[in-house]
């Protein structure tokens, strides 16, 4: 990693408080993309002779507006909304804390190795799991009945808590695993990749704390992007497991096998047009809002 400079001190807790500023900024910013992923992951095989549900992203789009309006692709949005606040405050907590433990000595603004950034940025996707995994529970079942003739649920609360009657707190934590297959590589990815481009669009002679607003959001962008190249796979196989009926499968390994046996690698990819065109303008949306929060918080509190 370049070192032009050293940068500003790690203080966790400013971290938990910029990070749920950021993550409400990812969820309004990404949502109806999101939408559009978990049904075109989620959709039944076709019977032979028949088309697909959704033949691409577009036509996932098109159908979901028609059906239900705009509104539709925000469908799921409490659960995330109400969410990610502890969510992505616990993240970047796990992470400013994964790299104060890392640090040499005194907090002196010193840099980070990008191993160093990546290990904690796993932790980061660790911390988050506990929160994570029956919020995305709860997500994918309201997001996948817009076509349900049948709505079982009302909303967020109300699914939540019809699932927690029927299974208890395992039901709300089902697919907790595949939520952290899924988001320990990618949030070390995540982090490492916004790190390393921040110090790559610093021009020569100045500090990442001087970065302008466009070039904080073409690293957040392209970070976003990179967590999911690495989340994809373990995303789709999380969302079938999420909202399958009760024994269904055994585990991760049923799922995986009738993926690849249904569909084949391609089939780990479903989705994959949505995530991508989600995970820039989202996770753009996300480090603006943390660095933003960030500044103000050192504007406040400064030093601590």
């Amino acid at each position: 990693m370049a070192q032009k400079g050293k940068g500003e001190a790690v203080s966790p807790v400013k971290n938990f408080f910029a990070g749920g500023a950021g993550g409400v900024c990812l969820i309004l910013a990404g949502q109806p993309l999101d939408t559009i992923k978990v049904n075109m992951q989620t959709q039944a095989r076709p019977l032979p002779g028949q088309p697909p549900l959704y033949k691409n992203t577009l036509d996932c789009f098109r159908k979901i507006s028609a059906q239900k309006g705009i509104h539709g692709l925000y469908k799921g949005l409490g659960a995330p909304l109400a969410g990610i606040t502890p969510i992505m405050a616990i993240t970047f907590f796990g992470y400013g804390l994964g790299k104060r433990l890392q640090l040499k000595g005194p907090d002196d603004g010193q840099r980070l190795t990008s191993p160093q950034v990546f290990a904690a940025g796993m932790l980061a996707g660790v911390c988050s799991t506990a929160i994570m995994a029956p919020v995305e529970r709860v997500k994918c079942l309201l997001q996948v009945q817009v076509h349900n003739p049948v709505v079982k649920y009302a909303g967020s609360v109300d699914c939540a808590l019809q699932v927690y009657t029927e299974r208890g707190v395992r039901g709300l934590y089902k697919g907790t695993l595949l939520t952290l297959l899924r988001d320990v590589p990618a949030t070390g990815m995540y982090f490492m990749t916004y790190e390393w481009l921040k110090e790559f669009l610093t021009p020569e002679g100045k500090s990442v704390a001087q970065l302008s607003s466009i070039r904080i959001l073409l690293a957040g962008g392209f970070a976003g992007v990179c967590n999911w190249v690495v989340a994809i796979p373990m995303d789709v196989l999380k969302s079938r497991f999420q909202i399958a009926h009760e024994g269904r499968y055994q585990g991760f390994a049923d799922v995986l096998r009738e993926v690849l046996r249904e569909e084949g690698p391609r089939g780990l990819y479903k989705g994959f047009t949505a995530a991508m065109l989600r995970a820039f303008p989202a996770n753009a949306a996300c480090f603006f809002g943390f660095e933003v929060s960030l500044k103000f918080l050192n504007w406040l509190v400064p030093g601590k």
